[in-house]
């Protein structure tokens, strides 16, 4: 099968996983499915996929960390900075030392800096794999914003000591105070790439645009092209392109603020973002999948090599690598817990312990998964002088491991235990809504107003604006009730009325919907009408989901 051939099945699959994940009548994480269907591929094709380590890694990695940069909730990493730095820095330190070490003692013929950076890469966590956990169990918000806070930052720091044990691996050699200025570096170069690289391409973007106007699709071309510029400036900068994109994104993210893009094109722009996160991610792991097969060959050619026969070896270390794994994140989850708890007990301040199941939840759901394989994918294929990079295949097999036992687990284990517990709604979600609903609709009532005056000396017609203007503000003052301002017996029933309100609206959008799509048919509009039509309908549809 050509390599063409081979990336349209990988694509397919990714599509096909999506229906079988809902067709199947066991629960199972899209990433396992994707997994396996990759396998299948292989077995088809007969061999697998030839990567080249750097194309792999500039492929997959920047679009993925600039999105989560992106999207993640920032005030919820303001709030629990603290929390996140511990896991995203410190948990990632103490296990890239303490895997590490177990990793060597297990395998001593794998060299302690290989071993480094197998703990390395395996360190990072992976929101996406968590969240399609996730949606089948009660995790709490607060607990999610964490993970995602904690899994955008861990990324950086995990390659970044990566990075580190595999060049220590490749010259043999590692300072530690060359080591701690280079990560200064690297940080401090990275995050500036970033954050220049999306200031100015957003300030020359504005500039074209103020001046020659806006092309279609320009925008979110040059979106996709962001994260890739970033993290090439970074490289050639010899700082770490892993941070520029990651600055990159979360510079995005305020940019956004500003509002200069127009509505179409951030609807269009989210659901290309959309596409390229699912296709990514998808064709990440059915590509592990896809190289399973000679992965595991490989592995058992290393283990041969370290005098070891039987291939159930292999099992061993994987497992206890990821029993290791969790022992050390529910170790560093509870001590900084208890640490965190005698800290707010000096102070004064209320303590709230969590309950137990919600501690081990924290533990278990530090699942692996597209970082920690795009990152094995990119070690050395040889040394600097000829040779092969020691355990390479090896190497590559226990990550590929560690992310389905890990997966697993938490497919298992976070449904039995988590189940039939409550968590409190987080009202400040709802406040802030309700809060933000007001603020715009009374800005709207003052500009319809003010429009109103302006317009009226220019209309033949008088009486026109103010009866426009007195639909447009029963509108929005309709939303200011909604939002809130009264008793809780009226906002109560202000959002029974608002569902119900809802369903009507919704059941007579697809008539219309259905309507314009018959007259289509039946060539009584044209096929432009219909999508213009269909297009409104649809934004307004999104607008009251």
């Amino acid at each position: 099968m050509d390599s063409i051939e081979i990336v349209l099945a990988m694509l397919l699959a990714v599509v096909t996983s999506a229906y079988l994940v809902r067709m199947l009548p066991v629960s199972l994480p899209l990433p396992l499915v994707q997994i396996g269907l990759g396998a299948l591929i292989a077995a088809y094709t007969g061999h697998g996929v030839d990567l080249d380590p750097q194309f792999f890694f500039l492929l997959f990695l920047p679009p993925l960390l600039f999105l989560d940069g992106w999207r993640i909730p920032k005030s919820g990493l303001l709030r629990d900075r603290v929390v996140i730095l511990e896991l995203a820095l410190g948990l990632v330190i103490f296990t890239v030392l303490g895997a590490g070490f177990l990793i060597h003692w297990l395998i001593p013929a794998m060299p302690l800096p290989v071993a480094f950076a197998l703990a390395a890469i395996v360190s990072p966590t992976d929101p996406v794999a968590v969240s399609s956990i996730a949606s089948r169990v009660p995790i709490p918000k607060r607990l999610m914003h964490i993970l995602e806070g904690e899994s955008l930052l861990n990324d950086a720091s995990g390659l970044v000591c990566f990075r580190f044990a595999v060049a220590a691996a490749v010259t043999g050699a590692f300072s530690l105070t060359s080591a701690a200025l280079t990560f200064l570096w690297l940080a401090a170069g990275g995050i500036a790439a970033g954050i220049a690289i999306t200031l100015l391409v957003t300030w020359i973007q504005r500039w074209l645009w103020r001046r020659f106007g806006e092309p279609a699709g320009s925008p979110i071309l040059v979106n996709l092209l962001i994260p890739f510029g970033a993290y090439l400036v970074a490289e050639h900068l010899h700082a770490s392109g892993i941070l520029a994109a990651v600055a990159a994104g979360v510079t995005m993210s305020y940019v956004e603020l500003s509002g200069h893009a127009l509505a179409a094109t951030r609807i269009q722009r989210s659901a290309v973002w959309d596409t390229v996160q699912f296709a990514l991610n998808g064709v990440m792991f059915v590509l592990l999948g896809e190289q399973l097969p000679d992965i595991l060959r490989g592995a058992r050619h290393s283990l041969e090599q370290s005098g070891h026969v039987n291939p159930w070896w292999l099992v061993l270390y994987a497992a206890s690598i990821s029993l290791g794994l969790m022992l050390l994140r529910f170790i560093w989850v509870w001590t900084t817990l208890r640490i965190t708890i005698y800290k707010k007990g000096q102070r004064g301040e209320e303590v709230k312990r969590p309950h137990w199941r919600l501690l081990l939840a924290s533990s278990l759901a530090g699942v692996r998964g597209a970082i920690t394989l795009a990152g094995v994918m990119t070690l050395p294929l040889a040394l600097p002088n000829g040779e092969p990079f020691p355990a390479r295949d090896l190497t590559i097999f226990l990550a590929s491991t560690v992310i389905l036992i890990s997966l697993v687990a938490a497919s298992l284990g976070l449904p039995r235990l988590l189940c039939g517990m409550h968590f409190p709604e987080e009202p400040i979600e709802q406040q802030e809504e309700d809060l933000a609903r007001r603020e715009a609709a009374t800005a709207a009532i003052a500009a319809i107003e003010k429009a109103q005056l302006e317009l009226m000396p220019s209309s033949a017609d008088p009486e026109v604006y103010p009866q426009a203007a007195a639909r447009v503000i029963a509108l929005y003052q309709h939303r200011l009730d909604m939002a809130g301002g009264g008793d809780d017996d009226e906002v109560v029933q202000f959002r029974k009325l608002d569902m119900a309100e809802r369903a009507l609206r919704m059941a007579a959008l697809q008539a219309e919907r259905t309507t314009i799509f018959q007259m289509a048919r039946h060539d009584e509009i044209s096929d432009a009408t219909s999508r213009k039509l269909v297009r409104e309908i649809d934004l307004v549809e999104a607008r009251h989901r």
